[in-house]
């Protein structure tokens, strides 16, 4: 279960650190942009060569959603989270990453490997 884990996270790290453009980091909050798509798109590939289909689309799909951030700004107002300034912007950075790799976690989890 831990080297799968590994395996998502080198996966989820390499797309979105290493080859998401600034293009792709600019526009990916709109889904009728093709930078969405595009970020989208080499999230399922990254997330198909270590998961089974299904987990991979589901990992793909759920990426793009906290990419556009509603789910984020929906959790915020939940918890009266109001960050503002450059440490706002850090702890959002931060909370995006930290989703991005729950549900990794999740899918690990769902996969039972």
């Amino acid at each position: 279960m831990a080297e799968l884990f590994i395996k998502g996270l080198i996966v989820h790290f390499l797309v979105d650190f290493f080859l998401q453009s600034d293009w792709m980091a600019e526009h990916k909050t709109n889904l009728r942009h093709p930078a969405a798509w595009l970020h989208g798109a080499l999230n399922l590939i990254g997330n198909l060569l270590v998961f089974a289909p299904a987990i991979a689309v589901s990992l793909g799909i759920a990426h793009m959603l906290i990419d556009i951030r509603y789910p984020l700004i929906w959790w915020r107002g939940l918890f009266r989270q109001d960050p503002h300034g450059e440490s706002g912007r850090i702890f959002m950075i931060l909370q995006d990453q930290a989703a991005h790799v729950i549900l990794l976690g999740l899918a690990v989890l769902l996969s039972g490997q």
